[in-house]
């Protein structure tokens, strides 16, 4: 079993590039399916649900070569429609194939997902799409399974709550068709806009008419590219925190400013200022931190998935803070590791209140998801004494080197292994 140590107190300093997006990754690794041609992917996180996924796509029928962060995928003669349990298990983005085997065979059966515990997650809104779509989906023994029966030529589809997989979802069924769909109140993520973006340059026919609508005219031949993955912005938001909360400064390079806007101005609410060196590259300069009171949603608003990150910094911030989280109904799971190290936080219904304490106190914790996990790591840091996190599979599913690349700044973390 791996564990992660830190000694807390130490400065960072330094810059470090920022890792391609494993949410943008997974969907257009997906989309490979439609893709009978030769596709290389450039800038590929290497991380764990890459890893699975990749599995999961040699199983239906792709052939894949690793080259450290490029892929090279083919097609093998044999293909099929059946995503196993054993590699859908571990990550959400499982589900995803669901959407390209259906337009491919008029067939498909994908395990239920799994990935972190931070709520339902259900796939309700997915097969929503795909039963007014004229599929017949059934769940059975823990599979979705799904079938032709009576395809739409053109459908108008209103998602009922903002959904980033449905989304994708859609996108990836409707795309290689002989159908016009109409999509309306999708998400708009930067992921969404990547994986949109490598469908037409692939020759899909995609495009917006409002800014939560896009129409999909399908085409039936799709052809093979070279693309790069985009970066990921959580992990700059992530890094960014890292040198609020260590009181240092940071240059981050590789990354796209304006997929960073939401996240940079709720940051700026705290004193934590910025200089732009270029489109792909900021130097954060630490200050004296205010309290903050914010709300995660849906893109361009605060990311969920910065909750847990930002909750870190504002159990350090001087006063009282608050922040509602509103997209997944179990994503405090990281309140109870945080107090273990000092931190007071209270948690009323879908609301963290926090009232900022000088310092907090290493501790053996656990992670419970991918974000929990880092935002323990950021509390590591600057904790007095030894902090140890367990249970870091889940940091590996999502972050390339995040030990690596704090290490080589500055900090004291390693990676043991523990029989």
């Amino acid at each position: 079993m791996k564990k992660i140590v830190i000694q807390g107190g130490y400065k960072l300093r330094g810059a470090i590039n920022i890792s391609g997006s494993k949410n943008a990754s997974l969907p257009i690794l997906a989309a490979t399916l439609l893709i009978d041609q030769k596709i290389i992917l450039e800038n590929v996180p290497m991380v764990k649900d890459i890893l699975t996924m990749v599995n999961l796509l040699e199983t239906l029928g792709k052939k894949i070569k690793i080259k450290k962060n490029k892929l090279e995928i083919i097609s093998k003669n044999k293909q099929n429609y059946f995503a196993k349990y054993e590699l859908v298990k571990t990550m959400r983005a499982g589900i995803l194939v669901i959407g390209p085997l259906l337009a491919k065979f008029n067939n498909a059966k994908v395990s239920l997902p799994g990935g972190c515990a931070i709520g339902a997650r259900p796939v309700d809104l997915h097969l929503d799409f795909l039963s007014k779509s004229g599929y017949e989906n059934k769940v059975l023994k823990g599979y979705v399974v799904s079938k032709k029966k009576n395809l739409n030529n053109k459908i108008s589809h209103t998602f009922k709550k903002i959904s980033v997989g449905a989304t994708e979802t859609a996108i990836l069924n409707s795309c290689f068709s002989n159908r016009e769909v109409i999509l309306k109140n999708i998400a708009i993520e930067p992921e969404i806009i990547d994986l949109i973006k490598f469908l037409n340059e692939s020759g899909s026919n995609i495009r917006f008419v409002s800014k939560r609508s896009i129409i999909i005219k399908g085409v039936k031949n799709l052809k093979g590219i070279k693309y790069k993955i985009m970066p990921d912005r959580i992990e700059v938001g992530t890094y960014i925190i890292a040198s609020a909360i260590t009181k240092s400064s940071l240059t981050l390079n590789n990354l796209f400013v304006e997929h960073i806007k939401n996240i940079v101005n709720v940051l700026k609410k705290t004193g934590l200022k910025f200089k732009y060196l270029s489109n792909t590259s900021i130097k954060v300069l630490p200050g004296k931190l205010k309290p903050l009171k914010v709300s995660t949603a849906p893109y361009p608003d605060f990311p969920t998935d910065m909750q847990a990150q930002l909750m870190s910094l504002l159990a350090l911030t001087e006063g009282h803070s608050e922040i509602k989280e509103d997209i997944f109904e179990n994503r405090f799971l990281h309140v109870l590791e945080l107090q273990r190290m000092g931190a007071n936080i209270e948690i009323i219904n879908n609301k963290a209140k926090i009232i900022g304490a000088k310092t907090l106190s290493g501790a053996q914790v656990m992670a419970t998801d991918l974000r929990a996990s880092v935002c323990l790591v950021l509390a590591g840091l600057v904790a007095k004494g030894k902090t140890v996190i367990n249970r870091i599979y889940h940091l590996e599913r999502g972050y390339e080197d995040l030990v690596k690349k704090l290490k080589k700044c500055g900090a004291k973390i390693k990676i043991i292994n523990v029989r």
